[in-house]
């Protein structure tokens, strides 16, 4: 791939604020990864759109404007051009809609609204991708694994480290059980069904997910392009949760344990790394911390798992 002409990036953090959902770090995540992306990576801040649900927030990240945000920068892209998705939030794992599927799950992210966010959107955003641009998406959220459906795992749950017995601080996990929120989209429809297609469609309309609002036979012709230029890097494999952090002493902030683990290893490593390394450096930094449970993984094509992340320029 030729060095991109434009880096774009869109950085979504919800903390769910005043809510049983609430997280602490992920807006701190999305700010620090901000501002390593235009210091390091030559991303300019006028192509970098950020959307949190702090006090104030102008444009709040729902499912509707994270996906707008996402559609005008595939619509600005051009062949060459570098593009990246951080979401530091709360995941879910959804019943698939799949047939002959009855025990799988899918993946999704959760958007402040609850308006989910799931693996066929991402797919549908990668297949829109110009030829020669590229589009790495970093989700910082539990069972991330597989956020872009029919990725490829390079990888996954068979590469496994030693764990250890390190003491991890208090934490929480960012997921928001499927019960729950087919619980608190009840309450908005009024409609007794456990099929939470029914509810985001009557809720949300044409906003809803492409996943709920394709007929199946048009839904399963979302193939992915071989081979395509979708790079994911997931907090944490897709049965898994990813740790949102809170310091107890000292007064530190708050941070996503994956977002935390991915600046240090950038921090440390001036020089380019692969997606492989980054993500495998990253596992190591999360087991030396103590996360015993949480592995990051990496789905891409195999020339994408050997690529430059986010095609660093060399020093």
């Amino acid at each position: 791939m030729d060095m991109g002409n434009k880096r774009m990036a869109v950085f979504v953090g919800c903390n769910y604020p005043n809510t049983r959902n609430e997280l602490h770090g992920c807006i701190n995540d999305v700010l620090t990864m901000k501002e390593v992306l235009v210091k390091r990576f030559g991303f300019d801040l006028r192509s970098v759109q950020l959307l949190t649900d702090a006090p104030g927030s102008v444009v709040l990240p729902t499912g509707a404007n994270i996906k707008k945000a996402l559609g005008q920068m595939i619509d600005q892209a051009e062949a060459g051009d570098v593009l990246l998705f951080h979401y530091s939030g709360h995941g879910t794992r959804i019943p698939s809609v799949k047939p002959g599927h009855p025990f799988r799950h899918d993946e999704a992210i959760v958007p402040c609204d609850f308006n989910l966010i799931t693996d066929v959107d991402f797919r549908q955003l990668v297949n829109r991708l110009p030829k020669g641009a590229s589009l790495t998406v970093l989700s910082d959220s539990c069972h991330s694994g597989g956020l872009i459906d029919k990725e490829k795992e390079q990888i996954g749950p068979k590469a496994t480290i030693t764990t250890n017995n390190a003491k991890v601080p208090s934490q929480s996990p960012k997921v928001i059980p499927f019960e729950s929120i087919l619980q608190h989209l009840t309450s908005l429809t009024n409609i007794n069904t456990s099929d939470i297609g029914t509810h985001l469609l009557e809720f949300f309309g044409s906003d809803a997910s492409l996943k709920y609002r394709l007929p199946p036979l048009e839904r399963d012709q979302f193939e992915s392009i071989n081979p395509d230029e979708g790079i994911l890097l997931s907090g944490c494999q897709a049965n898994e949760t990813s740790a949102d952090m809170s310091p107890n002493e000292g007064g530190g902030k708050s941070y996503g344990a994956f977002s935390n683990a991915v600046q240090m290893v950038l921090k440390e490593h001036l020089g380019q790394l692969s997606n492989k390394q980054l993500v495998m450096m990253a596992r190591e930094v999360l087991q030396a911390q103590g996360f015993e449970q949480q592995h990051p993984c990496l789905y891409c094509s195999d020339r994408n798992a050997g690529a430059t992340f986010l095609w660093q320029p060399e020093c």
